[in-house]
């Protein structure tokens, strides 16, 4: 998969961007604050619909506009797709493949694949349960872009259910705890707990495949001690989960879940919100150095934070290319952040990728292998440096 060209509209601090990009190694050079970032951001949300530095969309778009469009040409083998993302900050986003509008933004997904690091990742490791869950959720899309649309239909189903939970216990209270009818908090209940199903499934059997990656790629950097995943969900199971025969099905999940919000009801309405699914579990990381595994977040180090983060997204980005998706690898001005025997593994990594965006504020930052295809960005201009 390649990036060949990409076009800016209002977007951050670009009124208009053109850029053409070579495989291989592409490196923008530039002091900090002047748009290095912003480009890769533009980047990784046409692949993602979601930025890795904020969680609105409105500060991607240039002060005084009403919108942006991110547009780019990507090649993947002997095809290539225009695609165009138009961004509307409080409305739903637009987007168009080959010149032709899709009926959800959702849609265009899957034509470019990203895999972004970034310092920002540090919060995988140290940062709340949301954020690790993020990353599951977005490398599920990256893999079978049909996950947008079960993600899509359990946050529906959790923001409707909570609405009425919400009700419910006001009603409670006006009531001094007589009946309430229930009967559509039932109906809401079977669509988040068979939406949160189909996501559970997904996100257990990622975990299995990506948890040796991580491990690999650990030992690898670090050299040392041993690092695994293991998904903690918000309710208790009634079969361990983790190893391969015990992951449940589908339908399994779904009787789990629609057993656990049944207990839980009382407890969710006397607290006006759904305490159980998907949105509420944890993805652990943890780290054994020789007395058992323990959370990286309280135990590890903060060169082993680093190491922890870099072998997550490199991990993602192995499998990505085991399974002949191959992403367009983004490096966010990680090099400076980063020590000699880390720096030596992520130019291994990225020396072997088909196409690598790396930033940087100095040419010394990056090593001398990936010193490919050059471009200066100031305020508001990118060019292909001679």
């Amino acid at each position: 998969m390649q990036l060949q060209q990409l076009s800016l509209v209002d977007f951050r601090s670009y009124a208009g961007l053109e850029l053409e990009f070579e495989p291989g190694v592409c490196v923008l050079l530039g002091p900090n604050g002047h748009g290095k970032t912003n480009i890769v951001e533009a980047v990784g949300y046409l692949a993602t619909h979601g930025s890795h530095r904020v969680a609105q969309d409105l500060p991607l778009v240039r002060i005084g506009t009403q919108r942006a469009v991110v547009r780019a040409l990507v090649r993947n083998g002997d095809r290539s797709a225009l695609l165009e993302l138009e961004i509307n900050p409080g409305r739903a986003n637009r987007a168009r493949v080959n010149r032709n509008a899709v009926s959800r933004a959702r849609d265009a997904l899957g034509y470019l694949r990203t895999v972004l690091f970034a310092p920002e990742d540090l919060a995988l490791v140290k940062g709340d349960p949301a954020q690790r869950r993020q990353f599951l959720d977005d490398l599920l899309v990256n893999r079978a872009p049909r996950y947008a649309a079960v993600r899509a239909d359990y946050e529906r189903a959790l923001k409707q259910r909570n609405a009425l939970l919400r009700s419910a216990a006001q009603m409670r209270r006006a009531q001094r705890g007589g009946q309430v009818d229930l009967s559509t908090l039932d109906l809401w209940d079977e669509h988040l707990a068979r939406a949160g199903a189909q996501l559970l499934g997904g996100r257990l059997a990622l975990i299995e495949v990506l948890n040796p990656l991580v491990g690999k790629g650990y030992g690898a950097i670090a050299g040392r001690d041993e690092a695994s995943l293991e998904y903690r969900p918000s309710f208790t199971p009634s079969t361990a989960w983790g190893e391969q025969s015990a992951i449940p099905t589908e339908d399994e999940l779904f009787g789990e879940l629609a057993a656990a919000l049944a207990a839980g009801r009382k407890e969710e309405i006397d607290r006006g919100m759904t305490l159980v699914g998907p949105h509420r579990d944890e993805l652990a990381l943890l780290i054994d150095h020789g007395h058992g595994p323990v959370l990286a977040k309280s135990f590890a180090s903060h060169g082993e934070s680093w190491s922890f983060a870099l072998s997550a997204k490199l991990a993602a980005f192995e499998l990505l290319r085991a399974e002949s998706l191959e992403p367009v690898l983004i490096l966010d001005d990680v090099f400076a952040e980063l020590d000699s025997t880390r720096r030596s593994h992520l130019a291994t990594v990225a020396a072997s990728a088909e196409q690598v965006l790396i930033t940087a504020a100095v040419e010394q930052d990056v090593p001398q292998s990936l010193l490919g295809t050059r471009y200066q960005v100031g305020d508001g201009t990118a060019e292909r440096m001679r």
